[in-house]
């Protein structure tokens, strides 16, 4: 087979590019919604710079077989890095299923010439991932470390990943908490593609609201954020993608939750929820683990992912940790910098241990 790579760097290609790259994100099972043009191209309007844009695209004949969503960073070094910044949980590339290694091939050829003088830096890669397709077809110089930690459960219906719970205390505690959703009359509802907008904007809101007086990610708070949020998850809504359900309480909406779908993995993306509901002995982690494990993916290879961060209320449900992978390419005149971001990685790494025994060195003190 004869496959062609080109570079785009215009926005207005990548905008253009919509019907294909979802044509391509539907054939690649790996892929979470992350990689769907819609999130990935309001992540540009929001948080792209000019002349950073580098997407990598593999044809076979007309057809897109191969995808790389990257942008250009200057420091600490020149690298590629995936669109979809700290925002995103997971990144990645597309590679057709029915192409095998062959697009694979051509995506790895056409990254390493865009690359240049530049470091590939594949961030935040799902194990399993179509980019692990690419890193093991790459000429040059390659290494793979643990990326953030990401929590799974089996995709389960509550009731399921309730029997998991390690005593039946547990459990009788999920029930009741149940019960008492139940009894305070809350009532869940799926949003309607028309309403997603208005829902997602009551979202945030609420957000704001539950976190008011309390540390919280402050770029959720910010305009360019909600733009990005209502600008993406809309056509999200409308194409599968994305879930977006209220919760009632008195005929009053109390809480929003954005759950985002993939063909293996379905997560929790963003909720927010009125102070007022744990004021009345609502358990609002249940009450949206309930509603998420209604959009579950089928078949063996389906996951809920509790997606990155590793807080303690999440290890209630006995998840399994998942490390996200950091693929970084080289070519041979750029193994310095590969050599350097390694040696970045391992100072952090040590740094993290550090402040881990130093906490827990003050704690023994405290004691």
């Amino acid at each position: 087979m004869t496959y062609t790579t080109e570079l785009v760097t215009d926005e207005r290609d990548f905008a253009a590019l919509a019907a294909d790259w979802t044509r391509l994100y539907r054939r690649c099972a790996a892929a979470t919604p992350f990689q769907s043009h819609a999130w990935l191209h309001s992540w540009w309007l929001s948080y792209g710079r000019p002349g950073r844009l580098r997407l990598v695209l593999a044809r076979d004949g007309r057809d897109l077989v191969g995808a790389a969503p990257l942008m250009r960073v200057r420091g600490p070094v020149p690298a590629l890095v995936p669109l979809g910044g700290a925002i995103s949980d997971y990144g990645d590339v597309l590679l057709d299923d029915g192409h095998g290694p062959w697009a694979a091939s051509a995506l790895a050829e056409g990254l390493s010439a865009a690359a240049g003088t530049a470091l590939v830096d594949l961030r935040e890669v799902r194990p399993g991932g179509a980019a692990e397709r690419v890193y093991e077809r790459w000429r040059g110089p390659r290494r793979r470390v643990d990326d953030s930690l990401c929590l799974e459960l089996p995709a389960l219906p509550l009731a399921g990943l309730t029997a998991r719970l390690p005593s039946a205390k547990a459990q009788q505690r999920v029930r009741a908490k149940l019960r008492r959703l139940d009894a305070l009359g809350v009532k869940s509802r799926t949003v309607l593609p028309e309403e997603a907008e208005t829902a997602l904007r009551r979202l945030l809101e609420l957000h704001r609201l539950q976190w008011q007086g309390r540390q919280v990610t402050g770029e959720h708070l910010r305009a360019r954020f909600r733009d990005h949020l209502v600008r993406s998850v809309g056509p999200m809504v409308r194409a599968g993608d994305a879930v977006v359900t209220e919760f009632r309480l008195d005929d009053e909406v109390v809480a929003v939750d954005v759950t985002l779908l993939g063909r293996r993995l379905t997560g929790g993306y963003l909720y927010g929820a009125h102070p007022r509901l744990r004021e009345r002995k609502a358990d609002v982690a249940v009450m949206l683990l309930d509603a998420c494990t209604g959009h579950l993916p089928p078949g063996p290879e389906g996951a809920l992912s509790l997606l990155r961060g590793n807080e303690p209320y999440k290890h209630h449900w006995r998840p399994r940790p998942v490390a996200n992978q950091r693929l970084l390419l080289a070519r041979w005149r750029t193994a310095p910098l590969l050599a350097a971001t390694l040696g970045d990685v391992a100072a952090r790494r040590r740094g993290r241990e550090l402040r881990r025994r130093w906490k827990e060195r003050d704690g023994g003190g405290g004691t």
